[in-house]
């Protein structure tokens, strides 16, 4: 997956919002406009304002003049854009206490650029409390606040969903999914459907046909090697989307069960009765294939656009 859709799952999912004016970054003669990193908006919340203990006055009128001098380089959060660098994760935002690593950095800067020049010692002092506030939200995660993220089309949701995006090859509106729209927030929603993990979890239990005779250990199906048997135990919890592997060995028998830690020199995995099995790596056996009810979710967010996960969200929400 892109970096790019990356970052906007991620805002899609956990960005918020509280601290925003109708300020316009103002353009510096002869620089080009950015164009990366422009268009953000998003710029503090009210609990990183009360966490970073910052005068929310201070914070509004902060914001007001750091859009207005310094987004159009660093961007209207301060998070930077191919034409300014990123001053969130800047060592002397971080440092700094009362101004005294910001101000000069501000004064000899305005000199050297064409942005606006003459901010008192208040204005700073201002921007420098707007700075602080970004730094926390950005530190401290449990502060965002959830934007509203229905804001897709739902006809256009539904279309992919028993179109393009193919969902309705392996669920249904009426069956696994009926009512899913009234059973989690939105943000809950979307993050489980874009992951493939249900949106309420449920009871543990068996997966259907996947269970069987007990077996003493060290034994094994069929004469197939058994491995090194450490102990049994009740038998591992299989729901829908839990990941299960088949162990073929050499002689063509084969064992089924849940990793446990397997890495590049073995292969651990509890089989259906609950014994644990290791086995080393040499050669091409013990060959290992990997059933992933989750694969098809993995596969489509390679190609998952904004507007198709926004749409799909939309239409789920309505299922209810």
């Amino acid at each position: 997956m892109s970096l790019r859709k990356i970052r906007a799952l991620a805002l899609a999912l956990c960005a918020g919002t509280v601290v925003q004016t109708g300020a316009q970054v103002t353009p510096v003669p002869g620089v080009a406009p950015p164009k990366i990193g422009a268009n953000a908006t998003i710029q503090g919340t009210q609990a990183a304002i009360r966490g970073s203990k910052q005068d929310p006055a201070a914070v509004s009128r902060g914001n007001t003049l750091f859009v207005a001098n310094c987004g159009y380089c660093h961007g209207a959060t301060a998070k930077g854009t191919d034409i300014g660098p990123d001053l969130i994760r800047s060592v002397i935002v971080l440092n700094d206490d009362k101004g005294e690593l910001l101000f000069p950095k501000v004064r000899n800067h305005s000199n050297k650029t064409a942005i606006a020049p003459g901010l008192t010692d208040a204005q700073l002092s201002d921007i420098d409390a707007w700075l602080k506030v970004q730094f926390y939200g950005v530190a401290m995660r449990a502060t965002y606040d959830y934007l509203n993220i229905v804001v897709g089309d739902a006809k256009k949701g539904e279309a992919f969903f028993n179109g393009a995006g193919k969902c309705g090859t392996c669920h249904s509106v009426t069956g696994d999914l009926a009512g899913i729209g009234g059973k989690a927030d939105p943000p809950t929603l979307q993050s489980r459907w874009i992951s493939g993990l249900p949106v309420v979890f449920p009871g543990a239990a068996m997966a259907p046909g996947r269970g069987g005779a007990g077996r003493g250990p060290g034994s094994a199906p069929g004469g197939g090697d058994p491995g090194s048997t450490i102990f049994d135990e009740a038998p591992p919890v299989i729901l829908p989307y839990i990941p299960t592997e088949t162990v073929t060995f050499e002689n063509g028998q084969t064992l089924e069960g849940v990793d446990r830690g397997s890495n590049e020199f073995y292969i651990v995995i509890k089989d259906m009765q609950g014994a644990y099995h290791s086995w080393p790596k040499v050669g091409d056996f013990p060959k290992v294939t990997v059933h992933n009810p989750r694969q098809a979710h993995f596969d489509l967010i390679r190609t998952l656009t904004d507007d198709d996960m926004h749409n799909v969200t939309a239409y789920l929400v309505t299922l209810k």
